[in-house]
Formats: C-alpha cells, sequence, structure tokens
C-alpha cells in the first residue's frame, strides 16, 4: 500500500503571482534561491533589535530531542477511573456540550499533572501527547466531553473554529478532521484537512492546537512538529534578508470573510524580554492563505505575493522538514501543541476498511499561562476566544466542512 502525498490538483494562480503553489516543489525552491542570490542586494544584517541566536527549551531538533524530552504522557488506571467518574458526573448535569468545564467535568487527582503540562507547553519544548484513553469503550458524544474536559484543565478557553453551524449564527469550537473529498465535494473543499493529501507546514489559529484521534489510517498520516525557534535560528544564520520578509506586512487572504477578503500583517512577530517573560519569536502562518488550495484559489482581487515571499514559504516549509519530529498517532491520543512557538505538518495516509483516519481539534488558550498575543493578532484571538456562552457552542459529532474550508459556504 503507498501512502499518498498530494492527490488535490494545484489551485489556479492569479495574475502576476509566482510560480508556486500549494505544494513545495524542491527544484523550483531551490532555482529560486539561487536567482535571487544571484542577483545580490539581500540584506546581510537582521532587523534592528532581533536576536542573532533564541535559546532555551523551545529550540530543538526533532532527531535528538528524544534523548532528553518525553514526550508522552501515559494514563495510568487510576487516570481513567477519575475520567470515568468526571464523564458521569457531567452527563448527571443534563447540560449541553458548551458546558464542559473544569468544575462540571471534575478531576481532582489529575489536575495537577494537567496544570504541570500545561506549563510544559508555555514554559518547556511546547508539546505533549496525552495517551491511553479507550475511544472504542464510549460513544462519539462521550469521547468529546472526556476531549474537552480533559482539555479544560490544560487550556480552559475553547476558540471559535467557525460562526455558523447547520445553517445558523454559532460558536463552533470543535472541529472533526477526516477525508471528506469524493465526487460532489471536491468542488467544493479549500483546504487539506479534510482530503488525505499531505499537509505542508503551517500554524492553526490561537494559543494551543490539540487533536484527539479517534481512529488513525490504515498507512500515513504521521504528526510533524518542528520548533519555529530553532528554524528561526537558521535563517538568522543563514538568509537574514528572509527575517526581514518575514517580519513585514503579506496580504494574507481570509477564507470566509466576505467582509474583509485580506488582512496586511506579517508572518514573524518578535517580542522584546519583559519582566514577566522572556524574549520571543512568534510564527502564525497558513501557506494556502498565500497560494491558495483546491477549491479556493488564491483570489486576483488580492495583490500577489512576491519572489521573496515565496522563497521565505519555500524555506519554512524545507527547515520545518529538516528540524521536525514525527509525533505518530496512535488511536486515544491527543496531542497538545504551542501554536505560536511551533509548527506543525501532516504526511498523506490511505484509509482502509475500518481504519479511516478521523482527528478531533480544538483551538485553546489558557489565561493563566498565556503567551501575550502581538498586536496585528488582536483582533483574530479576540474573534477567538471571545463571548462565547456555553448556550451559543456548538461541538459538533458528526464531520463537517467548517466555512473557511467550503468554497460553498
Amino acid at each position: 500500500m503507498t501512502t499518498v502525498t498530494y492527490i488535490t490538483p494545484p489551485a489556479l494562480r492569479p495574475p502576476g503571482q509566482p510560480d508556486i503553489s500549494y505544494a513545495p516543489d524542491l527544484g523550483k525552491y531551490q532555482a529560486r534561491r539561487e536567482q535571487r542570490i544571484k542577483s545580490g542586494n539581500l540584506s546581510k544584517e537582521l532587523p534592528r533589535g532581533l536576536p542573532r541566536e533564541l535559546t532555551g527549551k523551545l529550540v530543538w531538533e526533532g532527531d535528538a530531542l528524544a534523548k532528553t524530552y518525553e514526550w508522552t504522557y501515559v494514563l495510568e488506571p487510576s487516570h481513567l477511573d477519575e475520567i470515568e467518574l468526571a464523564l458521569k458526573h457531567f452527563k448527571s448535569l443534563g447540560l449541553s456540550l458548551g458546558h464542559v468545564n473544569q468544575e462540571t467535568f471534575p478531576l481532582p487527582q489529575l489536575h495537577p499533572e494537567l496544570r504541570r503540562l500545561s506549563d510544559e507547553l508555555h514554559n518547556g519544548h511546547g508539546f505533549f501527547v496525552i495517551r491511553g484513553l479507550l475511544v472504542d469503550e464510549h460513544s462519539r458524544e462521550e469521547n468529546v466531553i472526556i476531549y474537552a474536559g480533559l482539555s479544560a484543565h490544560i487550556a480552559p478557553k475553547r476558540g471559535r473554529q467557525d460562526s455558523k453551524f447547520d445553517g445558523k449564527p454559532a460558536s463552533v469550537t470543535l472541529s472533526h478532521i477526516r477525508d471528506l473529498s469524493g465526487p460532489g465535494r471536491n468542488e467544493v473543499i479549500g483546504s487539506p484537512a479534510y482530503t488525505a493529501d499531505k499537509q505542508v507546514f503551517h500554524t492553526d489559529s490561537g494559543d494551543i492546537v490539540s487533536l484527539f484521534a479517534l481512529e488513525t489510517a490504515a498507512e500515513g498520516g504521521a504528526s510533524k512538529l518542528a520548533s519555529t525557534w530553532r528554524v528561526y535560528n537558521e535563517i538568522a544564520r543563514t538568509r537574514p534578508d528572509l527575517i526581514h520578509t518575514l517580519i513585514e506586512n503579506w496580504d494574507v487572504e481570509n477564507f470566509g470573510n466576505s467582509e474583509q477578503q485580506y488582512t496586511s500583517r506579517p508572518l514573524m512577530y518578535y517580542q522584546p524580554a519583559t519582566g514577566s517573560s522572556p524574549e520571543r519569536v512568534v510564527l502564525q502562518y497558513a501557506r494556502r492563505s498565500s497560494v491558495g488550495f483546491g477549491a479556493l484559489p488564491r483570489s486576483p482581487n488580492i495583490p500577489p505575493i512576491t519572489e521573496a515571499q515565496a522563497e521565505a514559504l519555500d524555506t519554512l516549509h524545507f527547515l520545518g522538514e529538516k528540524f521536525c519530529v514525527d509525533t505518530y498517532f496512535q488511536k486515544g491520543d491527543i496531542q497538545y501543541v504551542n501554536n505560536l512557538a511551533l509548527f506543525h505538518a501532516r504526511d498523506g495516509f490511505t484509509n482502509a476498511g475500518d481504519k479511516q483516519r478521523h482527528l478531533l481539534r480544538l483551538w485553546l488558550r489558557d489565561p493563566e499561562n498565556a503567551w501575550e498575543a502581538p498586536r496585528p493578532l488582536k483582533a483574530r484571538w479576540s474573534h477567538l476566544y471571545d463571548d462565547i456562552s456555553p448556550e451559543s457552542e456548538v461541538l459538533p459529532l458528526e464531520p463537517y466542512i467548517r466555512s473557511a474550508s467550503n468554497k460553498s459556504r
């Protein structure tokens, strides 16, 4: 059985757009890089005030990380018993799923460990995996309750991933990541999340991205994580001109937002040290917002990206691949990732029989440990995390293509 890479045909390029698509092409990247270096006039100095090198636990390389960091937290039988009691308690309350929180899903013994893991996300290596949940012993609704309940002790705020559900306004805080491609749907899918394609390196929205594996693929689908700080150090050392490119404004397409088709903002942000926090670099980007994907090509009404920006996108991806670690999902795993300090990708995969890859996703925030959102992202963060009431919150039990990835919406 062969694992897929890229199935979806490249999206149409708008006029003036460089020769770049969602699927990175190493040959084109190398040719563009050589041409730009040969042409000269590239800055050899970093932007004023930015560090030559970041240090700390968030700087790591995948090849060596396992020697110094055990990122899998395996639940013990006593933990599973406590989770069962919390599930039983929540169900006894007769509340909607939006009411799952630390109080309605109590975990008195596990809570201190989950708070320690939140600290690991924000001040340690930036990710971990919880292993051992018994997916097959629970209904879909029970698995959603357990996922939301455990996550509430790590990061209490769930972020809005869609503002519509069943054609009505809603705060949808849970997404299903599953291959929904096929006749009648390929014409509307504008994100690789709903295909079996390889996903290139990118970030999601919000502070923390979490994925819960209800089922894994027959083959492929490995999750890849890379340290933004390690990648920053490499670019700063070898191509400081691209740091200039990344901290300048880009015209980022807002799929699903008819009122504001694009936002002009940097992809990378530098935060100097303060009395309460160290210096930080934050990365927030999705390649498809610059080049399109599938049924959602980049709009011709948005200025095309530049050759420098095209090279920067490929540089991020290929350095991500160079320095990444693979976290191979097992059924019942929950992965939590600092979405401001790490970026991630996914191998293509093949489903067969009962092995149909199916993940649940939450965008989380822990106010106690949260990093300060860069100023250009504050409006986006407010949309994600503010004004979500338990009554308006929806955690769907079945997959659907969310608005920002759906051409028909």
